[in-house]
């Protein structure tokens, strides 16, 4: 069996058509994309082409740094809590710890918001991942593939990281 389950840049590049096309169907429109950094940015730079739509980035690392959390405007909760539909990409899916965590702190950042299982968050903001893990806790709007770690727990190894990952 091998020890990672390995996407390379063809199959990144069906993976996020596929998101496209699914957020094409939907008929919601984000008005920007967020990247997470690290793993997000590139499918967040595809999904933007392929979108033509405009990206940032938020830097969120609950694994490798866990004492600088999150970096981003403050700008981006206000702007769902004020109407825009936002579209937040990673690369995984995983726990669910990074959804949880980006939840969390924006609902927090706005004054007088509901709890965070209100309506906002699903109608202004929606998740993209290129591998959702089906036993995570959190839920994704848009994903290029299901896993299901509990069954098949391998690595899954992007294009952009080093192949010993």
């Amino acid at each position: 069996m091998d020890i990672a389950l390995a996407i390379d840049w063809a199959k990144l590049g069906i993976l996020t058509e596929s998101i496209a096309s699914d957020i094409r169907a939907s008929q919601w429109v984000p008005d920007y994309l967020v990247g997470i950094s690290r793993g997000g940015l590139v499918p967040a730079v595809l999904l933007s082409h392929k979108l033509g739509i405009k990206m940032y980035t938020l830097d969120v690392s609950l694994r490798d740094l866990a004492d600088e959390l999150s970096e981003y405007n403050l700008w981006m909760p206000e702007d769902a809590a004020n109407g825009k539909n936002i579209l937040i990409v990673d690369d995984i899916n995983d726990s669910g710890e990074t959804i949880k965590w980006i939840r969390n702190d924006w609902h927090s950042s706005i004054v007088g918001l509901e709890p965070p299982d209100d309506i906002w968050w699903h109608d202004r903001i929606k998740i993209a991942v290129v591998a959702n893990n089906l036993g995570s806790n959190e839920k994704v709007d848009y994903r290029g593939m299901d896993i299901d770690k509990r069954v098949d727990p391998r690595w899954v190894v992007f294009p952009w990281e080093p192949t010993d990952a």
